[in-house]
């Protein structure tokens, strides 16, 4: 099911996790935070939405790095009704596509409830301080390919994150495949 993100709720802090990564290690929002911000990322690996961008993403989060912003990506579907989503598919994943940022998975789904992530991509922008500047997508291009003159958003609106510590006014929501949320425990 298509859905968009809300629209950004400027300022908000950061929710900490600690949660398992493809790369055999826990990691916290500490350890994950660059000098100059961080893009938080819900993604899953069978979403078509995430697997149009994905080679986008891995391209805007490597030179992202080089700016001082780091990147982590959080898987947050219910594993057991979209087994293709499972830690040992995230790990394919990520190497399939050369991740240069931890993946996490979120089993319980705290985090995206945390984060208030609603779909598959949902990205945050945070600067330096941990504050919430970019709720938007990567860029207009959605399921088809990128043009050569498709405006990188994402990146554009982290650099000037990571340079003046906001974000522009004019952001676009995210959409994508919603979240799969675990069905509520019968009593």
């Amino acid at each position: 099911m298509e859905t968009t993100t809300d629209a950004v709720r400027r300022g908000m802090a950061a929710p900490d996790f600690d949660l398992p990564g493809v790369d055999g290690r826990n990691w916290s929002l500490e350890q994950a935070r660059g000098p100059r911000g961080l893009l938080v990322m819900f993604l899953c690996n069978h979403c078509p939405y995430v697997q149009a961008v994905v080679e986008r993403l891995r391209r805007d989060c490597d030179a992202l790095r080089e700016l001082g912003v780091h990147s982590v990506a959080i898987n947050s579907n219910d594993t057991r009704a979209y087994p293709q989503d499972s830690f040992d598919n995230m790990k394919l994943f990520a190497r399939r596509h050369g991740f240069g940022f931890p993946y996490l998975f979120d089993e319980s789904q705290q985090v995206a409830r945390a984060y208030g992530a609603v779909c598959t991509p949902d990205f945050f922008g945070f600067d330096a301080a941990l504050r919430l500047q970019y709720r938007g997508r990567l860029d207009a291009a959605r399921l088809g390919p990128a043009s050569p003159t498709t405006r990188r958003e994402l990146f554009d609106a982290m650099r000037r994150i990571a340079d003046t510590g906001e974000a522009p006014d004019e952001q676009w929501p995210s959409i994508g495949c919603s979240i799969k949320w675990r069905e509520p425990a019968r009593a």
